[in-house]
């Protein structure tokens, strides 16, 4: 948290707020505008009474940095609301109308195990059962013509949905990517009968030829929607109730935002919000260092997320997995592990020490949190170790028990028929090695070199655990953001509107289809422009192209970055297919026949950018030193963050100690504070 500025004038004040809520914290990063302070903060959640830590968090604000509520003018809210809906699988009783026929399509899916090369394997069952799947007697061709279902079919169907207990509908037909009138129809038939239960047709969540991607995505945005919706009401309301002018902002699984009016029917589209949010941050704070070729680790309390950052740009995919389930809209390609400061060490039944996935949470919480908790958690081992417990955390909120730490760490040990520590040890070895599984898994689907990278950890835990993980990968690099617990919410702070769109083609790319891909992309174009505008936003706009290409005969497209003038030139759409197919393949066929399947356009609104000044060099704080468990008790010093100016230089093993999260240093690291107060590390060779 920064200090006030002397002469402040709350008149004059412009605040920009990033808040990201996780299973433990909900974290605050604020801006003000015309001076170009930064303040953050963290606040314990509340399960029993969701949404009160925003009126503590803004009450804080108010407390200590003066933020006047009337002067914020924007408000961006990361949640996790749909995704832990889905993974609880807490959401709504869905009913699924489509074609005669075809009611087995969300059961047969693609007909892929979850992991191919296990035996025990098994897919999730879907989010509709079979029987509330009902089939209609009518039919879109191909190419366009309908046969409509008879009269009453409809009202049958609704009344079996009904009597089935269903809360709401989902409408997915055949061929509704190239019309989406038939849909429309039978939704409006539903409405008309049943005005109680919510709709949503395919078409309108996410048009796309196929019919499985098509359903699935509907589903998942229908089956979350009540409690997104009802979510997003009451922060509407308690954002009012505080004084909050500024209309509520979502961070959305694309890295950018969306109002929260838009999100009570998008739901799909905030599902990895938080996640994504994280990236954008870590991009943005990684061009403020000088960095290029990141990989993220963000450790909350439940898990730990990684993604990539090549070349400064944020890697996207569209094929995410929300909880057991694929999610087919653009989103920021992140690969999670449930591997968190909450999560739980036990001994099975064989005897063996296992970590995770289930999670403390933030109640009762790790047992060092003294909130109740009794079972040894991640952090529990890092104190007992001796790289926690030495100041406040959580902005004040937390006073580590390191004696709770250890007796929920003893019972462990008395089972294993270990020492403390090295139970503690081992806890810590075992979260490491499970995540280095994961990040090898995602180096390798992305063909990089791990050596080329720096580390950027955030979330609480991520600067606990992330130096020792880019040893073990052989990262010669670490960069430790000057906030790291709040880069989420610095990354809603920061990030664009974006607003993504698709058109289904399905046509070969020849000269005669070129004045069709023009008249399409004028259609997204007008599109994005008009959903823009309907999010407030009046500025610059970036229209970005791309399309699913694919040679004829394959199954599956690659999206390759087009620009607009290209539709006019078959040479220049040709070899960017080829181009983009060589790189990821390694081979082309400069001969074969080539088909477009969608045209993509993502709509552009930039941001609020801060422009950080560079601090000048200054002699450095002190440090103490404490006692750390490395082997063996031994001193390491302790350095508090604020008393680290530009240019400190250190050597590890050290503690870095701040409001927010701890740094902890191995051994045969040496340390850089830069001059935007992020931490460099270097290993040795």
């Amino acid at each position: 948290m920064d200090g006030q500025l002397p002469g402040r004038d709350p008149q004059g004040e412009d605040w920009k707020i990033g808040v990201d809520i996780g299973g433990t914290f909900m974290d605050f990063c604020a801006l003000e505008a015309n001076s170009g302070r930064i303040a953050s903060l963290k606040v314990l959640t509340t399960p029993d009474d969701p949404g009160a830590e925003l009126r503590t968090g803004l009450d804080l604000l108010a407390e200590r940095e003066g933020l006047d509520a009337a002067a914020v003018s924007r408000f961006v809210h990361g949640t996790t609301v749909g995704i832990n809906t889905i993974i609880q699988r807490k959401g709504a009783r869905l009913a699924m109308f489509t074609n005669a026929g075809f009611e087995d399509v969300i059961e047969l899916a693609r007909l892929r195990m979850p992991d191919m090369y296990s035996l025990f394997c098994q897919r999730p069952d879907p989010l509709v059962p079979r029987d509330m799947i009902f089939g209609l007697p009518l039919r879109m061709r191909a190419d366009g013509r309908r046969s409509d279902a008879p009269e009453g079919a409809v009202a049958e169907a609704v009344a079996q949905a009904r009597a089935a207990g269903a809360e709401g509908v989902i409408v997915s037909l055949l061929h509704a990517w190239r019309d989406p009138a038939q849909e429309i129809a039978v939704r409006e038939e539903i409405e008309a009968l049943a005005p109680e239960l919510f709709v949503f047709t395919s078409s309108e969540v996410w048009p796309v030829i196929r019919e499985y991607e098509r359903s699935s995505t509907a589903i998942l945005n229908g089956y979350v929607h009540p409690r997104v919706s009802g979510y997003l009401e009451a922060l509407e309301a308690r954002l009012k109730a505080q004084g909050v002018p500024a209309r509520a902002m979502l961070t959305k699984s694309n890295g950018g935002v969306m109002t929260a009016g838009e999100g009570r029917r998008d739901c799909v589209s905030m599902l990895l919000s938080g996640t994504a949010s994280g990236v954008i941050g870590a991009a943005w704070l990684a061009r403020q260092a000088g960095e290029s070729r990141i990989l993220t680790l963000d450790i909350g309390g439940t898990s730990a997320d990684f993604a990539l950052i090549i070349d400064g740009e944020v890697q996207f995919g569209s094929d995410e997995l929300v909880g057991e389930f694929p999610l087919h809209i653009p989103s920021v390609s992140v690969s999670s592990i449930g591997i968190g400061g909450g999560s739980i060490a036990s001994v099975d039944e064989h005897g063996v020490l296992r970590v995770g996935p289930e999670s403390a949470g933030s109640v009762p919480g790790p047992a060092c949190y003294g909130r109740g908790g009794t079972r040894a958690t991640v952090t529990d081992a890092m104190a007992v170790c001796g790289w926690l417990g030495h100041s406040e955390m959580a902005y004040g909120q937390l006073d580590m028990k390191v004696d709770l730490a250890r007796e929920a760490v003893g019972a462990l040990a008395q089972t294993l028929g270990r020492g403390v520590e090295e139970t503690a040890q081992a806890i810590l070895d075992i979260a490491i090695s499970e995540m280095f599984v994961e990040v090898e898994k995602l180096s390798s689907r992305a063909g990089v070199d791990l050596r080329d990278f720096a580390l950027m950890p955030f979330g609480g835990g991520g600067p606990m655990l992330g130096a020792f993980l880019a040893r073990e990968l052989g990262m010669p690099r670490v960069v430790a953001p000057r906030r790291p617990g709040v880069v989420s919410a610095l990354g809603g702070l920061v990030a664009d509107l974006k607003g993504d769109f698709i058109r289904t083609v399905f046509a070969d790319l020849d000269a005669a289809r070129l004045p069709v891909l023009r008249e399409h992309f004028k259609a997204l174009a007008d599109e994005g422009r008009d959903w823009l505008a309907a999010q407030g936003h009046d500025g610059a706009i970036e229209l970005r192209l791309s399309g699913d290409m694919r040679y004829a005969g394959q199954s599956y497209e690659i999206e390759v970055a087009l620009e607009p003038d290209w539709l006019s030139d078959l040479d220049r759409l040709t070899e960017a297919f080829h181009e983009t197919h060589r790189r990821i393949y390694d081979f082309h066929d400069a001969e074969g026949r080539i088909e477009v399947v969608n045209l993509r356009l993502s709509a552009v609104g930039a941001g609020p950018k801060p422009d950080l000044a560079e601090l000048a060099r200054v002699e450095a704080g002190d440090s103490r030193e404490v006692q750390v468990h490395i082997g063996g008790w031994r001193p390491v010093p302790l350095y508090p963050r604020a008393a680290l100016a530009a240019g400190t230089v250190f050597d590890g093993p050290a503690i870095v100690a701040q409001e927010d999260t701890t740094f902890a240093i191995p051994a045969g690291a040496s340390a850089r504070v830069d001059g935007h107060l992020n931490i460099h590390l270097q290993f040795e060779d």
